[in-house]
């Protein structure tokens, strides 16, 4: 894709730009399919210009448009569940911990 000089019309994107992309991406593309990111791509890169040619001198930076509230409770300590009653209530338990089959089909240890 070549850069345009200031003032001309944008780039546009080639089948061949966006097949030389997909080879180095891995990404296997057919024909229709070429076709059609070759245009997506084009659209985007038209919208981009567009964006480019809007006046934003006055317009002032801003890192979030709403003022920011915690909408969070306040982090108050409570009592957690009795481990007894818990373990009580498991299927399987073993030294004060939930016992569980073994993963990954290594087995009983």
């Amino acid at each position: 894709m070549s850069t345009p000089s200031s003032g001309s019309s944008p780039a546009r994107i080639t089948a061949e730009v966006v097949a030389k992309v997909a080879k180095l991406s891995s990404l296997h593309l057919s024909d229709d399919e070429l076709a059609l990111m070759t245009t997506q791509l084009s659209g985007m890169l038209d919208h981009f210009a567009d964006i480019d040619k809007l006046d934003l001198d006055n317009v002032v930076p801003l890192a979030q448009p709403f003022p920011l509230k915690n909408v969070f409770r306040e982090d108050v300590v409570v009592a957690g569940l009795d481990r007894d009653e818990v373990l009580a209530a498991a299927p399987a338990a073993e030294d004060g911990r939930f016992r569980v089959p073994p993963s990954l089909g290594l087995g009983e240890q």
